[in-house]
């Protein structure tokens, strides 16, 4: 009877892994990837007063799109608030989620989900406002905390109240516009997440001037985009897509000059473009796969200053998402 129980649930399981494989090609049949974001968040994920959408993670996927067609413009963008992603993405509802989502270790090995690379190193932080008159998160013992449900964040601030003998009550909400709202009209002392989304929603203070972002950073959050387990395929295009920008950056290759680098470049540079070797056939791409990518989004520094960086209202400086070898921690496995 075990080893009958057992048999079943592998077969469950296995018929699992059938189900949520051929992403690419229900993708392609579509004629669009359906991308599942967050509801609004400067530099990461934010929509216009013309519907147009732009940021970090929605360069990803229009970097996917860029790969899988040829046109970075075939996206379709669902936002979604922190309680809904997972579950969005497990129902198939959306091909990938590329919504500041931090890779944990329950998230990766028990919602049927892979995280598919890194393209923000992050960290949980705290926003106050000045009149408080805080210098350090130590201060804050007895405070109120606006925090978004859903989040990694309401551990991270469990764990770090605790481990200096601090108490908080916590003020929960569940969309970041609806946090930064309770931060402003003072329903929390001080309002927690991570560092790059304080510095989002600060900007969108009606005073940003009046709020300060604390310098600790008590986790670890490293932010990227998340697929459905049992299609290594898709797994794998989305994994080369990030790899690919950040590549390009590594190489010197930008949208300005990946026309002369794909016909005059190294040797790197041409594989890189689908010049020479297979990384495309590979995965079932086109060879010029990241030569769309790079031409119609740009590297991944091109799409870090314009969205968060020096060129953004954000003005958040690279810190460990520099490359490797200029003082951060941003590296791409070998494009060969």
């Amino acid at each position: 009877m075990k080893t009958l129980v057992k048999l079943t649930a592998l077969a469950c399981l296995a018929m699992g892994a059938n189900a949520s494989a051929g992403t690419l090609e229900d993708v392609q049949k579509q004629g669009y990837l359906n991308c599942g974001v967050s509801t609004g968040l400067a530099g990461f994920s934010q929509k216009d007063e013309k519907g147009e959408w732009s940021g970090l993670d929605v360069d990803v996927c229009r970097g996917i799109a860029a790969a899988v067609f040829g046109d970075a413009t075939k996206v379709k963008y669902k936002g979604l608030t922190a309680k809904e992603r997972f579950t969005a993405l497990q129902s198939g509802e959306v091909d990938v989620l590329s919504r500041n989502t931090t890779w944990t270790n329950t998230r990766d090995v028990s919602l049927g989900l892979n995280f598919a690379g890194v393209v923000y190193y992050d960290g949980t932080g705290f926003m106050v406002n000045k009149k408080l008159g805080v210098k350090t998160a130590t201060e804050l013992d007895g405070a109120n905390a606006c925090i978004q449900a859903g989040t990694s964040t309401e551990l991270a601030i469990s764990d770090y109240f605790r481990e200096n003998k601090m108490s908080y009550k916590a003020v929960t909400f569940d969309t970041a516009d609806q946090t930064r709202a309770g931060f402003e009209s003072g329903r929390c002392d001080f309002l927690t997440s991570d560092q790059s989304q304080l510095y989002s929603l600060r900007i969108g203070l009606s005073d940003p001037s009046a709020a300060i972002v604390l310098p600790e950073v008590i986790s670890k959050e490293p932010l990227g985009p998340v697929v459905r387990q049992g299609d290594d395929q898709w797994f794998n295009i989305v994994k080369w897509v990030v790899n690919a920008s950040i590549e390009g950056e590594a190489q010197g290759v930008t949208s300005a000059n990946v026309d002369e680098m794909k016909e005059k470049g190294k040797p790197a540079n041409k594989r890189l473009l689908g010049v020479e070797g297979e990384l495309g056939k590979n995965m079932g791409l086109s060879a010029d796969w990241a030569y769309n990518i790079i031409k119609q989004v740009g590297n991944y520094s091109e799409s870090f200053e314009r969205n968060v960086g020096m060129d953004s209202p954000l003005k958040i400086s690279r810190g460990l998402n520099a490359q490797w070898n200029k003082g951060g921690i941003l590296y791409s496995p070998a494009m060969r």
